[in-house]
């Protein structure tokens, strides 16, 4: 007997953690004035590229002694640049609770081959940040984008510490309040909350990371693309707009579109609202039902972007065929678009829940994820 469908369905199935949802009134029509064909060295391209650096900069507080940088290839280059640049001078500590923190700690001991402190915790978990020497260089995920596990504040980040915090925020940056004053390297792209085009990172850089720019010499080779200073100075021209390769002034054009969009919704407060809010409405549904959970087992560590379920119901056999047949159903219906989990998670559901993401789309995906996991467990039970 087929389980009847919910009566709603989301105006908008784009769950997807990265690239995400476009802001609600999205079009193409906004990007109409983007300087194409012309080059973002001309004094057109650098106002563009400087509107989004102090766009960014007045979007999420960031003091105004912090240097912003657009880089390329992304957070992972924004990330790479900042380790391959700074890390060395001191002892290093790897944190590390999912796949894109473990890929940091691949590339700093495999890779530049440090003798890093390394400390993990399993998907769900959180390490210890209480045991955390921050008189060490300390590279970390603020928010885990493939576990749904985030740090809860900055208090364990000690103020007069002698160490610098690298931080890759890309999926924390504009749904959560970071403690600017606690991190002295911030990475993030365009492509996570605010929902812009991929391929451009940001590079957030504090007095201190300065500092030691110009007063440390990494003992390997530097590409071209890494490189931050010239004769022991900070290249400063790169926080000025004067990007290290070229930029698409597309994709500029499309982020301030979606800086434009975060005003209209009163900005940082407003854009954690709406994160805050998708995330309530989650919980609530999974709260009123024993077969679902979050993977993140402490609420103070949940999550507000990056939301990810699993299924708790002894009569499923195989939890990553179950999972991956109820994403398949659920995007077959046109509800939910690529909610799968991360292909090195444990098996379940990933929801994005950014601000982007409209509250009353979340709740009427709710009883869609109810209908797909009934189905499935009818089916199976017809299988057996």
């Amino acid at each position: 007997m087929a389980i009847a469908k919910p009566g709603a369905r989301p105006e908008n199935p784009r769950f997807s953690s990265g690239p995400c949802a476009k802001f609600p009134g999205y079009s193409l029509d906004l990007l109409a004035g983007a300087p194409l064909g012309r080059s973002h060295r001309a004094a057109v391209g650098k106002e563009r590229l400087r509107a989004a650096i102090e766009g960014t900069r007045e979007i999420l507080g960031i003091p105004a002694d912090y240097r912003i940088g657009i880089v390329p290839a992304s957070d992972t280059g924004a990330m790479e640049m900042a380790m391959w640049s700074l890390l060395g001078a001191r002892p290093v500590e790897m944190l590390a609770w999912e796949s894109f923190g473990a890929g940091w700690v691949t590339d700093v001991v495999k890779q530049l081959k440090l003798d890093a402190e390394v400390k993990t915790a399993d998907y769900g978990e959180i390490v210890d940040l209480a045991s955390v020497d921050t008189d060490n260089d300390v590279v970390f995920t603020w928010n885990g984008t493939t576990s749904g596990v985030r740090v809860p504040d900055g208090d364990w980040i000690k103020s007069d510490r002698a160490g610098l915090t690298i931080c890759d925020a890309t999926s924390a940056a504009f749904a959560q309040d970071l403690p600017w004053d606690r991190l002295d390297v911030t990475t993030f792209s365009w492509q996570k909350v605010l929902g812009g085009e991929a391929a451009h990172g940001m590079l957030v850089l504090g007095p201190r990371a300065v500092e030691r720019l110009e007063s440390y010499t990494p003992p390997w080779p530097l590409p071209k693309i890494f490189r931050l200073t010239k004769g022991g100075k900070l290249i400063e021209g790169i926080f000025k707009g004067e990007t290290i390769n070229t930029p698409s002034m597309l994709a500029v054009e499309d982020y301030l579109a979606a800086l434009d969009w975060a005003r209209s919704v009163e900005g940082l407060g407003g854009l954690i609202a709406r994160a805050d809010a998708n995330l309530a409405t989650v919980a609530d549904f999974v709260a009123a039902r024993d077969w679902l959970a979050f993977l993140a087992t402490d609420p103070a560590t949940r999550s507000n972007t990056s939301v990810c379920l699993r299924f708790d119901d002894a009569r499923i056999n195989d939890g990553a065929a179950f999972a991956k047949a109820v994403a398949k159903r659920l995007e077959s219906e046109g509800v939910a678009l690529d909610i799968g989990a991360y292909r090195d998670a444990p098996a379940g559901l990933r929801i994005w829940c950014g601000g982007t993401v409209e509250r009353q789309d979340v709740a009427a995906l709710m009883p869609w994820i109810e209908w797909a996991y009934q189905t499935e467990i009818a089916a199976q039970s017809q299988a057996a």
